[in-house]
């Protein structure tokens, strides 16, 4: 559904992009992760037919960016990282304008508004001056007009950036409820807890490199080497630190009080064993949890050695 072929783009002297090759097939949520300056944004905008590639192209549903960019427009809505509204106009009018700009008849605009202030839950600000709005509803107000012409494909850029934590968890609903609708989404952040629980696939991009892509997880699987298990002991924790400690398996260990953290180079079957010796000596334990990697992790795992 969205391809890009060795796109990149430089600004004189200064590479953002360096041939960067991804796809993202239909259906997904694909997360584009990185830190301020990694080249997210231009990634975007180049999909958006907003900037052109110094090398290489891109496809959004079989259309190309760089030779067809109108076929392009039409399939995507894009919603920048920052963005403008109008003042003076009310909500309904603000929706109209772009609904008019994409060409939508006259006698179906006012039922498209409708159906979409009401997804966003705009519906009882429909007659309110836009800029009146809180800057979560001028959020949803902008998500809503890149929906006013049904594209099957949302490119958004920092999203849920500066919301309050009520309105980013709102954000995310929608995204999960776009995905149900069959909407393709590419969401770029850099604040990592906005994408974990979201996404289907993920892609790492640093100094304009992506390093890794693919779906989450299976780029969990290529970072978790080792399992980390968390252990807190009700009884007998000496022994069960002993039992830890005496592992083949055990890269490192942390304990704080009655809690411990090891690194495990092993496998389900292993992790079984070592809490059947754990019960069979006598140790009780409170929780034994095999932790699951964040992204987070994942990010500092595959970026490791870049920051200079």
């Amino acid at each position: 559904m969205i391809e890009l072929n060795g796109f990149g783009k430089d600004y004189g002297d200064f590479t953002a992009v360096d041939c960067i090759d991804m796809k993202i097939e239909a259906g997904e949520v694909f997360g584009f992760i990185g830190p301020n300056g990694a080249g997210k944004s231009t990634s975007i905008r180049f999909l958006a037919t907003l900037l052109k590639a110094s090398r290489g192209d891109g496809t959004v549903a079989g259309h190309s960016v760089s030779r067809d960019p109108m076929a392009v427009r039409r399939v995507v809505g894009y919603m920048p990282d920052n963005f403008g509204v109008y003042d003076g106009m009310r909500v309904w009018e603000f929706l109209d304008f772009f609904a008019v700009a994409y060409q939508i008849r006259k006698e179906a605009r006012k039922r498209i508004i409708s159906e979409v202030l009401e997804l966003l839950d705009l519906s009882h600000k429909r007659d309110d001056f836009v800029n009146g709005l809180s800057r979560g509803m001028k959020q949803r107000l902008c998500l809503a007009k890149t929906l006013v012409h049904d594209p099957p494909v949302l490119i958004l850029d920092e999203p849920a950036s500066g919301l309050d934590p009520r309105a980013r968890v709102e954000v995310k609903a929608l995204l999960k409820e776009l995905r149900r609708m069959g909407k393709t989404i590419l969401i770029s952040s850099h604040i990592l807890t906005e994408l974990a629980d979201c996404c289907t696939s993920i892609g790492i991009i640093e100094r304009g490199k992506i390093l890794m892509h693919g779906p989450i997880d299976s780029v969990y699987r290529q970072l978790r080497r080792n399992r980390v298990l968390e252990v807190s002991f009700l009884e007998n924790q000496d022994a069960g630190l002993s039992i830890l400690r005496s592992s083949e398996a055990l890269r490192s260990l942390d304990v704080i009080g009655d809690k411990a953290t090891a690194e495990m180079e092993t496998d389900d079957e292993g992790m079984a064993q070592l809490l059947e010796r754990m019960l069979a000596e006598g140790v009780r334990v409170r929780k034994f949890n095999d932790k699951d990697p964040t992204l987070e992790d994942v990010f500092m795992t595959v970026t490791k050695g870049l920051v200079s």
